[in-house]
């Protein structure tokens, strides 16, 4: 082999090994990156996740905090009137100053981490919360809030369906509830409660003045579910 042939293949192979180098190179540093975006990412939701129930434990103190009314005797002999501990930490007078301490808590957790499993929590306890303050129109949205975050097929996706439909009975949107109750009761969802569906569907055709439709539906109810605990309820209502 004459030497110029000789220097032309040893040139030819290094250009190829320094051309493989810089590939091997370049994807080493591509993974390097890669990596390092996905620490950061797992990094960054752990540290997220930690902060979203954080804020839902802050909420939660409140929400879950002891009712104590304000009475002037204690309810037994011996005991301290209820007035006298009322200003002890984590209680409330009523209901409704629980709740509304909790409120602006609860929300506070629902929007900083509304697709978080902690902030999907929080933003049902608050609807609930504005429901049981008879804030019906939020609490109505609050709970379709929660189903589009939560995703069909979810504890708090039922919930939330439940929720709704229970919110808008109580404001006595009969219509709008008989809808919501009828959609529930025909889902092929097995975990939702389909006898008190049922029970709850006939009571909203009763409140709305539609007796026909209270008798099928609670007709439907004793024969599809004979062993259900509303089935005795059920037949009150049909006088049976």
């Amino acid at each position: 082999m004459k030497e110029n042939e000789l220097a032309q293949m040893l040139t030819t192979a290094r250009e190829r090994f320094d051309k493989s180098k810089r590939t091997v190179t370049g994807l080493l540093l591509a993974v390097i990156v890669v990596a390092g975006a996905v620490g950061g990412t797992i990094a960054w939701r752990r540290q997220s996740e930690s902060r979203a129930e954080q804020l839902l434990g802050e909420a939660m103190v409140a929400f879950n905090a002891r009712v104590v009314p304000v009475t002037a005797a204690a309810a037994e002999p011996g005991e301290v009137p209820a007035a006298a501990t009322i200003g002890a930490t984590g209680t409330f007078p009523t209901v409704a100053a629980k709740l509304n301490a909790a409120l602006p808590k609860l929300k506070a957790a629902a929007d900083a981490y509304p697709d978080s499993e902690a902030g999907v929590t929080a933003r049902y306890h608050y609807a609930s919360s504005l429901a049981a303050l008879g804030r019906h129109d939020e609490a109505v949205k609050t709970f379709d809030e929660v189903v589009a975050r939560a995703g069909d097929g979810s504890l708090y996706s039922r919930m939330a369906r439940l929720g709704k439909a229970d919110t808008l009975v109580r404001a006595g949107k009969h219509e709008a509830a008989i809808a919501t109750w009828k959609e529930l009761a025909s889902s092929t969802d097995e975990a939702l409660p389909k006898d008190a569906i049922l029970m709850e569907l006939g009571k909203a055709y009763q409140a709305a003045g539609n007796a026909e439709e209270a008798r099928k539906t609670f007709t439907q109810l004793v024969d599809e579910h004979p062993a259900s605990p509303y089935t005795a309820e059920a037949r009150a209502a049909l006088g049976s």
